[in-house]
């Protein structure tokens, strides 16, 4: 057994082997200490390998999902060897090769992988989050990108800069990638591949044949990068199936330029589907969701970090939620019907990809038939705008099929197979009859007892079945005696302590009939399961499109539910570069504070070309960040095809929206705060338009006050002059309001507070002008600072101030600095380095043989060419 075990480890590699032994998986040696660590289960040992007992480890079969998803979610890769033959299979094996029977090893095999991207199960996925995986391969001087989420069968192939990978895996967020194993620059935690399986020409040729096409020109324009992904992405899903794929919709080409761009970090910091501590809860996603189906919310997360960069396509989901939000009744039938609707992608994905099961097969068809309903309900309603009047037709079409299922199954069918009972009666007379002579023969059983209690005088005759026995009379031991009788009619079978055991001819005969109608009875239902089965997967494409058809109706309906409780507008997209947004407010913090009775104080933002950069002062605590980050999700629910949190607003169409806003390391790579500010920061003034919006917070902290100034004034400058874009700059440094000055479309903005009767009362207003000052005493004295130090922060402040009047204070003199255009083009003062060096040097202190030393040294530096 453990050379059986060693041959599939080696075939397993690095994933964690399950073992299948009866009703249990086993693991041993590693896998065991990795699964007992992660599962918190008992390690034992078994036997010895090479002198050494062996770790082992198990988790019974019919609970082994919830263990699987531990161990993915712990990072583990698993890979399932299951029994490919029955005990009797294999002692007749053992017989027709000449082996003793009782040394015949049941044949197993890996049967499949389980991995983080490669989930189908219901139990091992979150009903409200996509599970994508991805494969990511550099071809020349672009990137491919192919994703799918397996449980849904939706493909996507993308192609991107090398520069602009790291805002692409951000936005797909997928839980698996799968590279080549030679590409130095992977993404961290990716899974290695060979890099033959990433060869575009392999990546066409298994798409034209897994959807039966000549050529995908009829799909979309594919590029060689494109190509490559999905051959790396197919190849891997054909490992980690052993060769059966899962359910692949023809791709989609997704273009970059489709989306509003956003990084990783502008995604962390807005917090759009999760909190920077990882949590839904507190999330963009977690407030606006009001979805009534896990495929809504899919959905919903898929358009917050996906928002569209196209006009006409943010118009036409506006239209629809819109068509909600006027309509509440139609609103509350639809999503009180949505309620209803199964999961019908996910159902499908596990009917394709082999692992279906009878409720599947009902989930389809109770789906199907409650989105018929809902598109009659549409028709009903008229008046529909473009999105919704696609969406209703995509609704229906599956009459035939709907009414197959409706025939074929019960009203609820079971999760196994294996047990039957999931046919309706009425469907296969030949089948009620095989379950008619089933039961017939068990009343003929109960009869059959009475009769034998009777002939026999023995009340407490029963008749029993296990497994190992099947069914057998029982009587208590001190009626064993009458059985035994040569004459009796019944034959000994087991002797217990205190009951005896016999069989009869009758009783062979009535077991036979049972076995053999269930048996014909469960072969019957088997083969009416892969018929419909396969009735559903002819259908494939249609069904999901009514799946996905489902959840952007489900979407549409949740955000205007979202409206209508927020009191949201339909906010105006326009091409011009503006931000105009009366009453704005931040959802999540409203909501927060909704909750505790405490009120949002709303705020205007006014952006043009005229105007398109706000300096915003104030103290800490006064709602800076806040205004930023809610005109940045404003611009993001907007573009995603959501209304707004707003009185009114209209909005520029933004190309990318730039967020560096809160303060991180990022220790584990060796950056400090400041460092992974400055990183920022450089990625917006790298490759932000004029076209963007830029929120910025505090740039400069983490360094001296000097330095900090320096570069928050260069970087203001730069945003006004070279980048021209829409930017919202919050900032202590009250010296940047001289900037006002030099930059025309430049404003001043603070938020307000007043001290009263020697506490701070924060406004959370914003106010045109500069700050007055920083409020930054009060703010410690508010947070619990010791007085003492709060007095003596006070003394040191006013020495500083005085000392600022005197001098002019820290911007003495940067009236005068040329702008910023003019000042990039001044050059350096050359280093004279080997002069600093011979300025250094003590020539007394030196050897005759140190200074001849030193003086090659010199000859040397000053020979080598200059890298400035």
């Amino acid at each position: 057994m453990m050379e059986q075990y060693l041959a599939l480890k080696r075939e397993a590699g690095d994933a964690l082997l399950f073992y299948r032994m009866g009703d249990f998986f086993e693991l041993f040696f590693e896998d065991a200490k990795v699964a007992a660590g992660v599962l918190d289960i008992a390690l034992t040992s078994r036997g010895e390998h090479d002198g050494a007992p062996v770790p082992m480890c198990g988790v019974p079969v019919h609970s082994a999902e919830g263990y699987l998803a531990r161990l993915i979610k712990g990072g583990c890769r698993v890979a399932i060897a299951e029994q490919t033959e029955t005990p009797e299979e294999a002692k007749a094996r053992a017989k027709r090769e000449g082996t003793p029977s009782s040394k015949a090893l049941v044949a197993r095999d890996i049967v499949r992988f389980v991995t983080a991207g490669t989930l189908t199960e219901e139990a091992l996925l979150d009903p409200r989050s996509a599970n994508l995986l991805a494969a990511v391969v550099p071809l020349r001087d672009s990137v491919g990108i192919a994703t799918c989420e397996i449980s849904t069968g939706r493909m996507e192939l993308e192609e991107c800069a090398p520069e602009a990978l790291d805002a692409a895996l951000a936005r797909i967020g997928a839980r698996e990638i799968v590279v080549p194993e030679d590409w130095e620059d992977r993404p961290e935690g990716a899974t290695m591949r060979a890099r033959s399986d990433f060869r575009s020409e392999d990546g066409e040729a298994r798409l034209k044949t897994i959807h039966g096409l000549a050529t995908l020109d009829g799909l979309g324009n594919f590029s060689r990068p494109m190509l490559a992904a999905a051959g790396g992405l197919i190849a891997y899903l054909d490992h980690a199936g052993r060769g059966t794929l899962p359910f692949l919709l023809p791709p989609v080409a997704r273009s970059g330029a489709a989306h509003l761009a956003m990084d990783a970090a502008t995604r962390a910091s807005l917090e759009i589907c999760e909190t920077q501590s990882g949590a839904r809860q507190g999330s963009l996603l977690a407030c606006v969701d009001r979805c009534s189906t896990g495929a809504g919310s899919r959905q919903l997360a898929e358009d917050l970090c996906a928002p569209l960069g196209d006009r006409e396509a943010i118009g036409a989901r506006h239209a629809a939620v819109q068509r909600f939000h006027r309509d509440p009744l139609l609103r509350a039938d639809l999503r009180s019907a949505l309620r209803g609707v199964p999961d019908i992608g996910r159902a499908l994905g596990r009917i394709v990809a082999g692992r279906g099961s009878p409720r599947d097969l009902g989930q389809v068809r109770d789906g199907l038939n409650q989105a018929r309903r809902l598109r009659d309900s549409l028709r009903r309603a008229g008046d529909l705008p473009d999105l919704l009047a696609r969406m209703g037709e995509a609704l229906g079409g599956h009459g035939a099929l709907t009414d197959l299922l409706d025939r074929a199954l019960v009203p609820s069918p079971p999760t196994e197979r294996q047990q039957g009972g999931f046919i309706a009666p009425g469907y296969d007379h030949a089948l009620d009859d095989l379950r008619e002579t089933s039961g017939n023969a068990r009343k003929a059983i109960a009869a059959l007892e009475a009769r034998y209690r009777a002939d026999t005088e023995t009340p407490s005759l029963k008749i029993k079945h296990n497994k190992v026995l099947g069914y057998f009379i029982e009587v208590p031991a001190k009626h064993g005696d009458r059985l035994m009788a040569a004459d009796s009619g019944f034959t000994h079978r087991q002797t217990m302590a205190g009951a005896v055991r016999f069989n009869s001819l009758g009783l062979h005969e009535e077991a036979t009939r049972i076995a053999e109608a269930g048996a014909h009875a469960l072969a019957a239902e088997d083969s009416h399961f892969e018929e419909l089965t396969g009735e559903v997967v002819s259908r494939r494409e249609a069904i999901a499109a009514t799946a996905a058809a489902l959840a952007r109706i489900d979407v549409c309906a949740a955000l205007a539910e979202r409206a209508a409780e927020g009191d949201w507008c339909r906010p105006e997209m326009l091409e011009e570069a503006c931000l105009e947004v009366t009453g704005g407010r931040h959802p999540v913090v409203e909501a927060a504070l909704a909750k505790s009775g405490e009120r949002f104080v709303a705020n205007d933002c006014r952006l043009g070309p005229e105007d398109r950069l706000w300096l915003i002062g104030g103290p800490n605590m006064g709602g800076k960040s806040t205004f930023l980050r809610q005109n940045a999700l404003i611009v993001l629910l907007a573009q995603a095809g959501s209304f707004v949190p707003a009185q009114a607003a209209r909005i520029g169409m933004v190309d990318r929206l730039f967020s560096r806003v809160g303060a991180s390391d990022n220790l584990a790579r060796g950056r400090s705060t400041f460092m992974v500010e400055m990183v920022e920061t450089a990625a917006i003034l790298r490759q932000a338009t004029d076209r963007s919006f830029v929120i910025l917070d505090e740039v400069g902290r983490g360094t001296s006050t000097y330095d900090g100034m320096a570069l928050a004034w260069a970087v203001v400058e730069a945003v006004h002059t070279t980048l021209g874009c829409r930017c919202l700059f919050a900032t202590h440094y009250h010296e940047l309001s001289r900037l006002a000055d030099s930059c025309e479309a430049l404003s001043l903005h603070h938020v307000r507070a007043r001290e009263w009767k020697g506490a701070l009362v924060l406004l959370h207003e914003l106010a045109r002008g500069a700050a007055d000052r920083s409020y930054g005493l009060s703010v410690a004295k508010l947070a619990g600072v010791p007085e003492p130090v709060v007095k003596r922060a006070r003394a040191v402040l006013d020495k500083l101030e005085k000392g600022r009047s005197e001098t002019g204070g820290l911007a003495a003199g940067l009236g005068d600095l040329p702008l910023f255009a003019a000042s990039t083009r001044i050059e350096e003062k050359p280093v004279d380095v080997l002069g600093e060096r011979l300025r250094t040097i003590d020539l007394d202190a030196l050897t005759p043989r140190e200074a001849l030393a030193l003086l090659y040294e010199l000859k040397r530096e000053a020979t080598e060419p200059r890298s400035d």
